[in-house]
């Protein structure tokens, strides 16, 4: 410090002799120091537009690896030593200044000692110290506090790496910038309160001409980043913000983490996102408890699932509830033989295969009957070592995708699909209850649109209500649930709109299935109910050829035809939004040829279908084979 403060001293008495002043030599010293410090700023402002240049890359990467700090870690890790990017260089410019100030205020001191000097600055001894003086210098600590608050303003609005900070680390840094200024205003001279208040007033400039000169925007992919903090926020926010809250669920799901852990040599667990993801394993799961010992472990995201009632009353079906930020941490220590899902992107994203057994065979189960290739993201089953698949259309498109992208090759089960097996028999204990309609009778239309960018609603809803209105027949709007729930306020418009005619209805309670069972005709877009419908009544579908939702932006490179685009002819008529002129002549059309399709959709079924009315029975079989080939495994090691 002694040769720091010699060599201030020396440079100061340099501005000293300029300025004749010594407020402008101290000003002129900081202008000096700017000056000499500029490399030192320029590679900060560097080092600084590099880090947010990384920060996608830093954001997916935490959202690939969410919940596995160390991981985290070593990916940043070697970013940073790809890039050449220093994490502590924005530090350096604060220990500078910290040791400049400490130098300054021996430099002060040594000033006043020296008679030789004048102190005086506007009236103003420079070498009073406010804590000595009492009040009447409270302004040196004050503008000091306002030079640093101008400084963090503009930093938080301009600096490239400060103005992608939180909120909260922004405002912290601002609170902890102004109460050091003046909190060290008021134990120093006034004169080092003119120097850091110079400083910061500076640095404001200084800032500007470095954006100026090195403009952020030249280098940064601001778009790319959005993107990438919107995909973060999503993750952070599974399960609902419950900031500020306390989550009456909290307490449950602990126990509920505690209790599956407590549990060793588990052979069998099942993954629910929520209550309506159980129908899907339902048939399987019921193989199993009926012919089985085999206890079932089921975890669901929903405090509500109807699964707990079940579970009750069934001493083999362990039911958990565990939210979705906690999953993340369950499943990378899951210890278990066999895991289900019918959560795609295992790996991808949040949910990670197990971190402690390497062994535990993961199976998907889709759940829903069309092309796994065009509906779900590009690598969504790739960290799945079996899929359960529907029919031979799944099947081919996982083998040519393992082809096109020379991925290891999966077991593939030829296994069918459980609910439409459930599906059928309820529609066909229906038939038996339900009365025959004679032929005088309205038939039942129900539009079933899906939700996606101008789908029916949004599109051509009311020109098709209108035109079928006039043909006598009895018409059922069933929107998406989301369409209730995001646009609730057109649904109530609708239904006022149609209030008077007694052959329209737009219906907005989904508890029952009967009313797609119970429609002559289904008029859809792209939803999956169409083959729901189809498959189990075996009648025909009016498709209305809106703008196709697309996940997966590469289902091209396979070479085959997605069965949501091959059906639209074979199980009943398309037509394109410029034809509704001729929707009219085409519902006549389906219903005047009711048998025909009746035979062609049962072809199709047997066709694209594998084991139907057996496929629960041949899922549960697998399952049971791979459990026991795993405790013979164990037995023999």
């Amino acid at each position: 410090m002694e040769i720091l403060c010699q060599g201030l001293t020396c440079i100061m008495d340099f501005c000293y002799k300029i300025c004749k002043n010594y407020g402008f030599a101290i000003i002129l010293f900081t202008f000096f120091s700017k000056i000499v410090l500029l490399p030192v700023s320029v590679w900060v402002q560097k080092n600084s537009i590099k880090m947010v240049k990384m920060q996608p890359e830093i954001n997916f990467l935490k959202v690939r690896y969410y919940g596995d700090a160390d991981r985290i870690a070593e990916e940043q890790g070697k970013l940073f030593k790809r890039e050449k990017y220093n994490p502590i260089a924005s530090v350096i410019p604060l220990i500078i200044q910290l040791v400049l100030l400490m130098g300054l205020i021996e430099v002060i001191k040594r000033g006043m000692n020296n008679p030789a000097i004048s102190m005086e600055f506007f009236g103003v001894d420079l070498s009073r110290i406010p804590s000595f003086e009492g009040t009447g210098l409270l302004w040196s600590p004050v503008v000091a506090g306002i030079s640093a608050w101008i400084l963090c303003v503009t930093q938080n609005m301009s600096n490239v790496l400060q103005s992608e900070q939180s909120k909260l680390n922004q405002y912290g840094t601002m609170a902890l910038s102004v109460g050091l200024s003046l909190y060290l205003g008021w134990f120093v001279a006034v004169g080092v309160a003119l120097y850091w208040t110079a400083s910061n007033l500076m640095a404001v400039v200084q800032l500007y001409l470095l954006n100026w000169a090195i403009n952020p925007k030249n280098y940064v992919d601001y778009e790319k980043l959005e993107e990438s903090k919107k995909a973060l926020a999503e993750l952070e926010n599974l399960g609902g913000n419950t900031k500020g809250f306390q989550n009456p669920n909290a307490k449950r799901e602990k126990a509920d983490y505690k209790r599956f852990f407590s549990v060793v040599n588990k052979h069998l667990v099942f993954y629910s996102e929520s209550s309506g993801f159980y129908k899907y394993f339902q048939g399987i799961i019921e193989y199993l408890l009926r012919n089985t010992n085999i206890v079932i472990h089921y975890i669901t995201s929903d405090p509500q699932d109807a699964v707990f009632e079940l579970a009750q009353k069934e001493d083999k079906l362990k039911a958990y509830y565990i939210g979705e930020k906690r999953l993340i941490t369950l499943m990378m220590k899951m210890d278990a033989d066999v895991v289900v899902m019918t959560m795609p992107d295992l790996e991808n994203y949040h949910v990670k295969r197990s971190l402690v057994r390497k062994d535990i065979e993961y199976i998907y189960i889709p759940h829903g009957m069309d092309s796994l290739n065009l509906t779900m993201r590009t690598g969504s089953m790739d960290h799945f070592d079996t899929i359960f698949c529907v029919g031979k259309h799944q099947k081919e498109e996982i083998e040519k995708t393992e082809i096109v992208y020379n991925l290891p090759k999966k077991k593939l089960l030829e296994w069918g699909y459980s609910l439409l097996d459930s599906m059928q028999k309820e529609y066909a204990l229906l038939q038996e209850n339900s009365v025959r309609k004679d032929g005088n009778e309205k038939k039942d239309i129900l539009i079933a649109p899906s939700w996606q960018p101008d789908n029916i609603v949004d599109s051509c809803l009311c020109e098709i209500l209108d035109r079928l209105s006039r043909q006598g027949y009895h018409i059922t709007v069933r929107p998406h649930p989301q369409h209730v729930r995001h646009r609730g306020a057109l649904m109530e418009e609708l239904k006022k709109k149609y209030e008077n005619n007694p052959d329209i209805e737009i219906q907005t309670d989904f508890s029952s299935t009967h009313t797609v069972f119970e429609a002559d005709l289904v008029i859809t877009d792209w939803s999956g109910i169409a083959y729901e419908y189809a498959y189990t009544t075996q009648k025909p579908v009016l498709f209305i050829n809106t703008p196709m939702k697309i996940m997966n932006p590469e289902y091209e490179k396979i070479d085959t035809v997605p069965l949501n685009i091959l059906l639209r002819d074979e199980i009943g008529a398309s037509l394109d939004l410029d034809q509704m002129g001729q929707l009219g002549d085409t519902v006549t059309m389906l219903f005047q040829n009711k048998e025909m399709y009746r035979e062609k959709i049962d072809a199709f079924v047997r066709e694209y279908v594998y084991n139907p009315g057996e496929s629960a029975k041949v899922g549960a079989k697998y399952i049971i084979q791979e459990i026991q080939k795993k405790a013979k495994e164990r037995k023999e090691n």
